[in-house]
Order: structure tokens, then C-alpha cells, then sequence
């Protein structure tokens, strides 16, 4: 379980694939405080630690996982957003994130407003996931709140802050990015198509 904070940008040091697996190598500042099978979300990709070394941490994603997500894309020396699991004594000062990508979006314009930057999303018009304006979603990891939802579009408002210290600073229109949508709203979802039956 995770809050959508994020806690530091990783470097991807090392990519190795292994039949459908794919093996990344990541290296951060809190490797040092990691331990074999703990959870990290990597750009909101919940994955088990499974090897340390030094700096660097192994962690393997699954085909599923690579299918799902922006995983395939990655290349040696991208960063990666990371949150390590939330601990249960903390505030949850993001939202419920469960490191469980639904999907993957598109950006599509980029403006500054006012001190603020608006960045607007396109997903597929296939999903059954939604949004709604003053809802959660969760960017590559990032707990953020919508703005402008529509069908299958919605943008998100980025304080100085969040831009300077997430991968929202190296966003174009074009990047595809990992999106986890609310829980609460995809049971929502669910309860609503059982009933529609």
C-alpha cells in the first residue's frame, strides 16, 4: 500500500531480460534502508525487492506487468519516480494507491497558469475507468487531484514544488505515463456494472 508521495527519483543503472521477465537495476538514495521482498512503486509500479547491492537494488517485472504499464519503455539512466510501502503509524498524506497500474495515458498539452502547471491526459476510450473533477488519480506514482475530467481525458494543476522533484519535469506532449485510478471509484464501477445486469 502506498500514499502516492513521492519520496526521491531513482536512476535505472541496469536492464537485463530473461524470457518474458524483465530485470531493473535501480539506484537511490534509500537503498541502504531497503530489505529483500519489501514493496517500492517505481513511477506507481508495485515491485518486490529481490536483490542489494551497494547503491543498487533489483527489482523484476512480470509480462503482464510489462504489458500494462510504461515498463517496456524504460532505458538505462531513465529516473524513476519511487515510494517505498506506506508504513501503517503514518499520515496518509497522499491518497489509497495500490502500486496496481490500470493503464497508461498520453500526454497531451502542457500549460503554465498562473505559477501552476495544468497538464492534460488522453487514456484509452476502452477503459471503464473513470474520473471526476476533485477526484484522485495517481501519475506515475503521484498522487494528484483532477481537474477538467472528461470521457476519457482529464488534466491535473502541478504546484513548483511537485514539478521540480517528479518526473513532471521532464514531461512532453506525447509521454506515455502509468495511471492508477481511484479504488474507491473502480469498486464504484464494478458495483454499478453488476447492477446494470
Amino acid at each position: 500500500m502506498f500514499t502516492g508521495i513521492v519520496e526521491t527519483l531513482g536512476v535505472i543503472r541496469k536492464i537485463e531480460h530473461d524470457k518474458t521477465n524483465v530485470h531493473l537495476y535501480i539506484e537511490s538514495s534509500f537503498t541502504s534502508a531497503l530489505k529483500i521482498d519489501q514493496s517500492v512503486a517505481h513511477n506507481g509500479v508495485c515491485l518486490t525487492v529481490v536483490a542489494i547491492e551497494g547503491a543498487i537494488y533489483q527489482v523484476t517485472a512480470i509480462k503482464e506487468t510489462v504489458d500494462v504499464t510504461t515498463v517496456g519503455l524504460w532505458k538505462v539512466g531513465d529516473e524513476v519516480n519511487l515510494e517505498r510501502g506506506m508504513p501503517m503509524n503514518a499520515r496518509l498524506d497522499g491518497h489509497i494507491v495500490q502500486g496496481h497500474v490500470d493503464g497508461t495515458a498520453t500526454v497531451t498539452d502542457i500549460k503554465e497558469v498562473g505559477g501552476s502547471t495544468y497538464f492534460s491526459f488522453e487514456y484509452s476510450e476502452k477503459s471503464k475507468h473513470v474520473t471526476i473533477d476533485k477526484g484522485s488519480i495517481t501519475i506515475d506514482g503521484t498522487s494528484l487531484t483532477v481537474v477538467n475530467s472528461g470521457t476519457n481525458t482529464f488534466s491535473v494543476a502541478i504546484i513548483p514544488y511537485t514539478l521540480e522533484n517528479t518526473l513532471f519535469k521532464t514531461y512532453k506532449v506525447g509521454t506515455k505515463v502509468n495511471l492508477e485510478f481511484d479504488v474507491i471509484g473502480k469498486y464504484v464501477t464494478k458495483l454499478m456494472e453488476v447492477r446494470l445486469k
